[in-house]
Order: C-alpha cells, then sequence, then structure tokens
C-alpha cells in the first residue's frame, strides 16, 4: 500500500465531523491493507507510530516543507523503515544524521505526503482518528465485535498488534489473548463521581476506598523477575525499590498487582503530589527509595487471570497475599458510612475516595462508571496549548499557560489560561521544556507548542463563555503538579469539563 492511500483517507477523515463517516473510511482503507502493513497503518492514523517517541522535533520537520516529488512512491512498510531509521539515531551526531534521514525522506515525498508527515511527527496529526475510532474500524473491517477487539488491545497494551490478531484469526484470534505476567495491560480508569452519596447509589455494594495522592503503578512479578509500570506503561522498575522489594516478599509464584507509589514523610502522612510525581518526570534511571507501594487491586495470581472475577473476590485474593500493602478500604452500600470513609482520607492528607462496583470485572482502558473518584476539591487533566512570556518577577519565563480539553474531533479545545500555582522551580522547567516542544512564535509574547504536556489543573468550577470555542471557561484555574505518567489521550475531554456547569 502506497503512503499516499493512506494520506488521502486521513483527508477524508479530517473533514467530516460524523463518527460512522470516519470509521467507515478507517475500515474501508484497513481492509485493503496485508497483514504487514495493518499495523504500520493503525500507529500512523491514530499519531502513534508503532516505534514510539521518534525524536523529531518542530525544527527538524520542516525540512519537510521543501518536498515536491511529482508521483507518490513511498510505501507503509519503506516509511515504517524510515520511521524505525529515526528513531534509532541515538548519541553524538544522531541529530546530522537524523537530518540527513529526514532529507532522504523528503526527496520522495509528494507534497501531501510531506504534510502529513509534518503532522505526525510534531504531534499534529489530529484528524480524529482516535484509538476509540480506530477500536471501531478495526472491528468492522475484520468483521469481529468492537469488544473483542478493545479486550485484545487491553491485554497486549498494542492496538495495532490487536488489528494484525484481529486479520489473522478474526474473533477466535482477539478470544484467545491472554494476560500475560511481565507485559503491561492498560489499567482501568474511574471517572468522575459528583458526590460520595451519587457514586454509592450508582454503585450498589461497593468498595470505598482512599484515593492516594500518588502515581499510578503495575506491578508484575514472575519468579524473582519484577517489573513495574507506569499508567503509560512505561517501564520505571528501576526507579522504585521498595516497589521492587515488596512485591518479591510476596509468598506466590506469579503475580500482577494495581496500586499506587506514594512518597511519605517521616509521620507516615503523605509527601506533596509534586514531590511523587517528580520522581516520574525524570529521564535518569536512578531509584528512588522513598516511594512505597499501595495496592488495590489483583489481575493476575499464581497462574489465574482474574480480569473477569468480580471485585469483591478479586479484593479476597488481595487481602490473602498482600495485607500489608493495601489500600484502606471499606465495603458498603451505606452512604453514611463511605462519607466516613471519604473524611478520614482527606484528614490523612490523601485527596478522596474511589467507589468501586463489588460486582465488576476488571475492564482495563475503560473509563466507565463502575469506579467513580470523588475528589472535595475539582481538578481537570488539561492539555498545554501555548504559553506567554511572563512579566515583572517572571520576565524570562514561560508563564501564563492556555489549557485545552479534548475534542470529539482529535483535536484539542482551548477552555481557559492560568499562572497560577507555579512555583520557581515549575516555572523553570517549563520553560524549557515548552520551548523544546514549540511549534511557533508567531506573536512575540506567545509560544505555541505540540499538545502533549499534560497539567492536573484545581478549579473553583466552570462557566459559560463565549470567548472559547468550547463554550465554557475555567474559574479560578490554578496548576497543581504536570502529568508525566499521563499523555494527551489521557486529558479530560470538553464533555467533561462541559459538564461541570451542572
Amino acid at each position: 500500500m502506497l503512503l499516499a492511500e493512506l494520506v488521502a483517507t486521513s483527508s477524508v477523515i479530517a473533514a467530516t465531523s460524523k463518527r460512522t463517516a470516519k470509521v467507515a473510511a478507517l475500515a474501508e482503507l484497513l481492509a485493503m491493507a496485508t497483514d504487514l502493513e495493518v499495523p504500520i497503518a493503525v500507529g500512523l492514523l491514530t499519531g502513534e507510530p508503532r516505534q514510539g517517541r521518534i525524536g523529531v522535533g518542530w525544527a527538524s520537520a520542516t525540512v519537510l516543507a521543501d518536498s515536491g516529488a511529482p508521483v507518490p512512491s513511498i510505501t507503509l512498510c519503506e516509511l515504517d523503515d524510515a520511521i524505525a531509521a529515526l528513531a534509532g539515531a541515538r548519541g553524538a551526531g544522531s541529530t546530522a544524521t537524523r537530518g540527513e534521514q529526514l532529507r532522504a525522506l523528503a526527496a520522495v515525498a509528494t507534497p501531501d505526503e510531506s504534510a502529513f508527515l509534518r503532522q505526525l511527527f510534531t504531534g499534529e496529526l489530529r484528524q480524529g482518528a482516535l484509538d476509540g475510532l480506530m477500536t471501531e474500524a478495526v472491528a468492522k473491517a475484520a468483521d469481529v465485535p468492537v469488544e473483542s477487539v478493545r479486550r485484545a488491545a487491553m491485554l497486549c497494551g498494542d492496538l495495532g498488534q490487536a488489528a494484525s490478531i484481529a486479520r489473522r484469526g478474526g474473533e477466535a484470534g482477539l478470544l484467545a489473548v491472554g494476560l500475560t505476567v511481565l507485559r503491561a495491560v492498560q489499567p482501568m480508569l474511574a471517572a468522575p463521581g459528583a458526590d460520595v452519596n451519587a457514586a454509592v447509589a450508582d454503585a450498589g455494594p461497593a468498595s470505598v476506598e482512599w484515593k492516594l495522592d500518588g502515581a499510578r503503578i503495575q506491578v508484575h512479578r514472575d519468579g524473582d523477575e519484577v517489573r513495574v509500570f507506569t499508567r503509560n506503561l512505561n517501564d520505571v522498575t528501576a526507579r522504585l525499590p521498595l516497589v521492587v522489594a515488596a512485591a518479591r516478599a510476596l509468598e506466590v509464584r506469579s503475580v500482577v498487582l494495581d496500586g499506587e507509589a506514594l512518597g511519605l514523610d517521616d509521620d507516615g502522612r503523605p509527601r506533596r503530589f509534586q514531590d511523587t510525581m517528580s520522581r516520574f518526570g525524570a529521564e535518569e534511571e536512578r531509584p528512588h527509595g522513598d516511594l512505597h507501594p499501595f495496592f488495590f487491586d489483583v489481575l493476575h495470581h499464581d497462574g489465574v487471570d482474574l480480569l473477569d472475577v468480580p471485585l469483591r473476590d478479586r479484593l479476597n485474593v488481595l487481602q490473602s497475599i498482600a495485607p500489608t500493602w493495601r489500600v484502606p478500604a471499606v465495603s458498603t452500600d451505606d452512604a453514611a458510612i463511605a462519607a466516613d470513609v471519604l473524611t478520614a482520607a482527606l484528614a490523612a492528607g490523601h485527596e478522596g475516595v474511589v467507589v468501586k462496583a463489588l460486582d465488576s470485572r476488571y475492564e482495563a482502558g475503560r473509563r466507565g462508571g463502575a469506579w467513580r473518584k470523588v475528589k472535595p476539591v475539582r481538578t481537570l487533566d488539561l492539555v498545554v496549548l501555548a504559553a506567554e512570556w511572563g512579566h515583572g518577577r517572571r520576565r524570562g519565563w514561560l508563564s501564563n499557560l492556555h489549557l485545552g480539553a479534548r475534542g470529539e474531533d482529535g483535536g484539542f479545545v482551548m477552555v481557559g489560561k492560568t499562572f497560577k500555582g507555579l512555583t520557581d522551580e515549575l516555572l523553570r522547567w517549563q520553560t524549557e521544556r515548552l520551548q523544546e516542544l514549540a511549534t511557533s512564535s508567531a506573536e512575540e509574547w506567545v509560544v505555541w507548542v505540540r499538545p502533549e504536556l499534560v497539567v492536573e489543573i484545581a478549579l473553583d468550577g466552570v462557566q459559560v463563555s463565549r470567548r472559547y470555542p468550547g463554550g465554557v471557561a475555567l474559574r479560578f484555574a490554578r496548576v497543581r503538579a504536570y502529568r508525566p505518567d499521563k499523555s494527551a489521550a489521557d486529558a479530560d475531554t470538553i464533555d467533561a469539563v462541559r459538564a461541570l456547569l451542572g
């Protein structure tokens, strides 16, 4: 398949807002692709090449603007090889090497292909082919149930791989995909809850658990081998010796645990959220011996997968194998008791509770109604779209952040600005990082950036506004912390922001 065919499909889905039309166009392309091309196409169209981060920034990608091959010639497999070469360029001289590789690619790319590649490499490919739409398209192209595709993608940690399985093995192949210890799976997520009473009413009998102010971790052990992953499935084993030691101390042969890593002070109270997250934001692999594990779920135990087992039974297993490291929780259907758990969690320095239906399965990768997080302070995870240079004391620093929520079309909808809550340390860090992500500085005082950085924003609410395209604006927004454990795809949607109007 030629890259030009994929680029044409990308243009089609960018030109329509209809979900069914987007899915149909994607499915048609996938149906035409070979088995080898399917995972490549999935990665390119969702803006996430199989090779991960490529190391090509906005400045480097400008070389593609000079291309103008008259006839399409690049195949998907050839592009995949080129991307692998770009991603593999490391160390001294890598910038020059990538420059040569990009110029070679530009020499054979048509203008339309070059425009697509610039967007792909700089993180600006926002034509609406999000994972949810692509999952539906994969199911349609292979004529299999979408739930089977979604589940296989959860367990593979890779939608492209799930698409290949669907293509080759159909539904039976997808259903044969199981949890593999030492291979990360996508975590189950909690949806926001209005208050604890409503959350318990919706869940029925529930586990009401402290919502710790830490970093999500998934811990795998097979014999003596232990691996620890973040919510983005990054391996951080070397950074968390206390977590590894706790996993090795369990009297099990194999286990997969879901939980949080949290820093504690001398009194056993949680350290600031920013302090915990700074460990995960560091690029170096140095260990952080002050982050402790706390577990709230178990997905596998001694050869038995527990994803489809009700939560009440999973919690019994967790209690039997890791009682010392369990997140505090109470099982109840009484809202008053749940409110007491919330009060205790807040008094202990944590951010709220998560209310989980006791009969719920573990639906990895889903943000459904079975888990509801209740926090007195409203927060949103938003994406930084731009930043303004500061004045006075903040002169020389990028300060005022432009914040966006995920839109239905795969782009981002601006919902407000804030410069509050930024420490000097954060100002220094974000000034350096945002300049690395810069795409343009057309306005003297504003730097526009690739929408990659997720920042947790505390706010008092939202209000109707004509100033921003989403029709809402944040009220008294302030920065709580950057979230290096989250990608832009994990940011809250514009619908979630609008829901706060009520």
